[in-house]
């Protein structure tokens, strides 16, 4: 895990990489269910998490942890518009 330092950083990139531990190798996650995991709450103040959440996918992208996908192919994290899905790299 790569972790920016703050607390909240961390369990993100802790929950995106136990999510997808969670499911088939190939399965993709959405970032929602990363904010909605971690918020635990029964509001939408998951909604808040939704930018952290792809900044933690974007450093697991550079730690080489996962892929970030749209429409079923890899993109560069800074190229991606939209709706995104996280995977587990492909090594």
């Amino acid at each position: 895990m790569t972790g920016s330092g703050r607390p909240t950083d961390r369990r993100l990139e802790r929950a995106i990489l136990e999510l997808l531990e969670r499911r088939d190798p190939t399965a993709t996650i959405c970032p929602s269910d990363v904010a909605r995991a971690v918020y635990g709450g029964d509001d939408e103040g998951w909604r808040a998490l939704m930018e952290p959440v792809r900044r933690a996918a974007r450093r697991l992208v550079a730690a080489g942890e996962v892929e970030i996908t749209q429409a079923g192919r890899p993109v560069e994290p800074a190229e991606a518009r939209g709706p995104i899905r996280i995977r587990r790299a492909v090594r």
